[in-house]
């Protein structure tokens, strides 16, 4: 089941299309610089529909990668040295199959933008200073030009509903911060033990050889839904414990008020 989820998520993901502007969007960056990427050579032409180009998943994926080596120091001189290099004797289509298995999104949820009143109005006025400090800290939401860009409209939905059931909306972000925290810490020693068995061990510096970039990016897709299911069943166990801890109390002074004892 993990597999076939795995394998639907990677057709997605990497099936998916984008005129410029949306692939300029996904990526955190600018069409002009999406131009100027395809001029030098560090991102392949998008497929040609009349007069439009359309943009594939991968060309998110290489464009994720470049901006990643970017933030590292890298120019874009090294780049392309780095991916003529990676590139030569190999398959195409295993090159970008391995680099949409590293970088794509995880998550195929589609950022929503609003005005800044909207989101006020929406949370009927608990957006307070204080609570939109931390949500921008948190990056929940993301000021752009004169709206705001939502890049998690389910952890938006999910705050929404807890503020309506009573819970205040600070206390909701702080939640999302002790929670953000420890699942980071998990995440980066996960990624780190593929690193170290997968990669470092096989190749240490050395590139992959071509005939392994299909099954890396098997490995790694199959990585993706393994936490995930992981993740879920390890949440699930926590909240059964935390609800027969905390609210069991609860349900037992229930009984107690009611029938004078303890459900038996």
């Amino acid at each position: 089941m993990v597999e076939r989820v795995s394998k639907a998520r990677e057709q997605a993901l990497l099936s998916a299309e984008y005129t410029i502007d949306e692939l300029a969007r996904a990526a955190g960056t600018t069409v002009r610089n999406v131009r100027a990427y395809q001029d030098r050579g560090l991102l392949p032409a998008p497929e040609r529909r009349g007069r439009t180009g359309i943009y594939k998943g991968s060309h998110l994926a290489r464009l994720r990668l470049i901006g990643s080596m970017l933030e590292r120091g890298y120019t874009l001189a090294s780049i392309g040295e780095l991916l003529d290099a990676w590139v030569a004797g190999r398959d195409i289509a295993q090159v970008m199959g391995l680099e949409a298995a590293l970088t794509s999104p995880w998550s195929d949820e589609v950022p929503e933008y609003m005005t800044m009143q909207e989101l006020i109005e929406k949370f009927q006025g608990n957006f307070t200073a204080e609570a939109l400090q931390t949500a921008l800290a948190l990056q929940l939401i993301v000021p752009e030009q004169e709206r705001v860009c939502i890049p998690s409209p389910r952890l938006l939905s999910a705050g929404y509903e807890l503020m309506q059931s009573g819970i205040p909306l600070q206390e909701t972000l702080s939640i999302v911060q002790l929670l953000r925290a420890n699942v980071e810490k998990a995440a980066n020693e996960l990624v780190q033990r593929v690193a170290t068995y997968v990669f470092d061990q096989r190749y240490g510096q050395r590139l992959p050889p071509p005939e392994d970039a299909t099954q890396l990016a098997e490995i790694i897709w199959r990585l993706r839904g393994q936490v995930d299911s992981a993740v879920s069943a390890e949440v699930a166990r926590a909240m059964q414990l935390a609800l027969e801890n905390i609210l069991g109390d609860r349900l037992t002074g229930i009984y107690e008020q009611l029938y004078g004892q303890e459900p038996g």
